[in-house]
């Protein structure tokens, strides 16, 4: 991933260095289950742990000459520790290294998500919290619907994430897999056992059944639910977005200062950071689906995989971390305007309280045709016209005050008879 959508933490979990720090991680494992067991001794272990090393740059050199990466590692290891890396990689096939040290990337990459997920879950809670009752038009199919509150909309957001939050968990668990079985997966050359204790003790467990690869369905899964919390996340921008134009203006990311928002027009303040998300989700989704291209390889094992994987699981974990760290922020500084979100609820005299004033109607006897075809009249006479006022056309309607008193017909256009019953929503989220 490029620099500028790379922070540092998860960053350095995807370097080549950390890579190969993984590598020898599940070499030395391996090695000290082989001595458990009694396979090498154990003196040679203890001088493998002490003089095992490599350095990048010498395992580069010798990967442009032999062609094989792994080849070339355990090369370069050898190097520092002479005579008892014999016992090195002993029964082993490279894909029990690759895939056994990438399941290490995968949960180490899983637990800072999660750390970030909490990050965003908090920063969610506490702005529902804070605007629970702040007023704004309700929306369906972009037109204003009926009234409810910006904090439940957050609630909203934050229940989502909540669930992105358990589906991480359970992520977790699919990934942290490991597999010590050779070169197809017979075990021939290896104890079972082997693979058991090496496992146990990198805190994965053994797959079920492995071929010379690790099935890929498991990283289809990761790049499967790293799509999905982004796609929730860019509906959270495009949110924002939304609620940021001009014409509507009831939130707005948070400008700073100094800030520019267009070479050419001062004016402008741009949602750029919700667009960035909204663009950065669409490269998961392509990710997710070179995952899914992944699964079906020839027999027990080919190499298209490995390619595609040497892009996709670095660069949608440092996709999924920058973008949970971009909204957590974005929501934590959002500017929220409660006084554009009532002008624009008002719009057109109320418009957005017709239901209320049918089932008043209906309530008081009409048919529900009779109070519809009163109540449409009087809201399209109102909508998108100058001075339009629905509940001036409603007040001054016969066929609404031979049923309704003036009372009857102001307590139709409260908005809160519409949060009523939106405590239970916030119980549930403990907000």
């Amino acid at each position: 991933m490029i620099e500028r959508y790379t922070l540092p933490e998860m960053g350095n979990l995807w370097t080549d260095e950390y890579k190969l720090k993984t590598w020898l991680q599940v070499e030395i494992a391996v090695c000290e289950a082989q001595a458990e067991l009694g396979y090498i001794p154990s003196e040679a272990v203890e001088q493998i742990k002490a003089k095992a090393n490599f350095d990048l740059k010498r395992v580069q050199e010798i990967e442009a000459e032999v062609r094989h990466d792994v080849i070339a590692f355990l090369t370069n290891v050898n190097e520092y520790v002479g005579d008892v890396g014999r016992y090195i990689h002993l029964g082993l096939t490279s894909s029990d290294v690759l895939d056994t040290a990438l399941a290490l990337q995968l949960v180490a990459s899983t637990d800072l998500l999660l750390e970030r997920i909490e990050c965003l879950s908090q920063a969610l809670r506490y702005q529902a919290q804070q605007h629970r009752n702040t007023v704004m038009v309700g929306r369906s199919h972009g037109i204003h619907a009926e009234p409810i509150s910006f904090g439940f909309k957050l609630a909203g957001w934050l229940a989502e994430v909540c669930r992105n939050r358990e589906r991480l968990v359970r992520l977790r668990e699919s990934i942290a897999v490991g597999k010590i079985s050779g070169a197809v997966g017979t075990y021939a050359n290896i104890d079972p056992r082997v693979e058991a204790i090496a496992c146990q003790n990198l805190g994965l467990q053994p797959d079920t059944a492995s071929t010379q690869v690790i099935s890929r369905d498991r990283h289809a899964e990761y790049s499967q639910i790293l799509a999905l919390l982004g796609a929730s996340i860019e509906r959270f921008a495009v949110e924002i977005r939304n609620l940021q134009r001009t014409d509507v203006l009831e939130v707005e990311e948070y400008f700073s200062k100094g800030q520019k928002g267009s070479s050419a027009m001062p004016h402008k303040r741009n949602p750029i950071r919700s667009e960035r998300l909204t663009g950065l989700a669409r490269i998961l989704r392509g990710h997710a689906v070179a995952a899914l291209e992944n699964v079906a390889l020839w027999h027990e094992r080919d190499i298209s995989h490995s390619s595609v994987e040497r892009m996709i699981l670095p660069d949608s974990s440092t996709i999924t971390h920058f973008m949970l760290v971009e909204i957590t922020d974005l929501v934590k500084n959002l500017l929220v305007y409660p006084e554009n979100m009532a002008r624009n609820m008002n719009l057109y005299g109320g418009v957005i309280f017709s239901q209320r004033v049918l089932l008043a109607l209906v309530e008081k006897g009409l048919s529900r045709e009779e109070a519809y075809s009163i109540v449409q009249s009087c809201a399209h006479q109102a909508w998108n016209k100058p001075g339009g006022n629905f509940y001036d056309l409603i007040v001054k309607d016969e066929r609404v005050t031979a049923k309704l008193s003036t009372a009857e017909i102001e307590a139709c256009f409260d908005p809160q008879y519409h949060l009523r019953h939106l405590e239970e929503v916030y119980q549930r989220l403990d907000i």
